[in-house]
């Protein structure tokens, strides 16, 4: 059993500590459903304000649900479709301060406001997504993207298969 100190003084300092727990978790294993599963957890956890967090996988040229926390989810999602589809289609992150205003936005969850999308890249490849939602209104901010995007450079080669 793991058992994390996490501080909250700053979001610096969160995600400096999130950075050091999901490297522990992960270190060791070489299965990526059960790393994505403990970064989805430890995410879910340590992170305020979330109603989902969450990764889905490119298979089959679609976004696939992985594993996740948070109310059941759409399973599928189209590349370029949706803010997890646009991450993918542009490798870009996406910080979006109100999901409603969002062009094509998929509502898997209504009571979400604002969402963060990191696309997951290993060797060259675009392998998946990071999905983070909130009920709060423009809940990201650079920081939380920038510290999300530390998170997915660990975890990626040791959830590339």
């Amino acid at each position: 059993m793991y058992d994390f100190t996490v501080a909250a003084d700053s979001k610096a300092e969160l995600y400096r500590d999130l950075h050091s727990a999901l490297d522990a978790l992960t270190a060791d294993e070489p299965d990526a459903i059960a790393n994505m599963a403990n970064a989805a957890a430890l995410l879910w956890e340590y992170l305020p304000q979330l109603n989902w967090a969450g990764f889905y996988r490119l298979i089959g040229g679609e976004l696939v649900l992985g594993p996740f926390q948070g109310k059941a989810a759409c399973i599928r999602i189209a590349i370029g479709k949706g803010v997890c589809g646009a991450a993918a289609a542009t490798r870009a992150t996406q910080l979006v301060e109100d999901v409603h205003a969002f062009p094509g936005h998929i509502a898997c969850d209504a009571a979400s406001r604002s969402e963060l999308v990191v696309p997951i890249i290993a060797h060259g490849r675009l392998i998946g997504v990071l999905d983070l939602d909130s009920p709060v209104p423009a809940r990201f901010d650079a920081e939380d993207a920038a510290g999300c995007e530390a998170l997915v450079a660990l975890l990626a080669p040791r959830i590339a298969g």
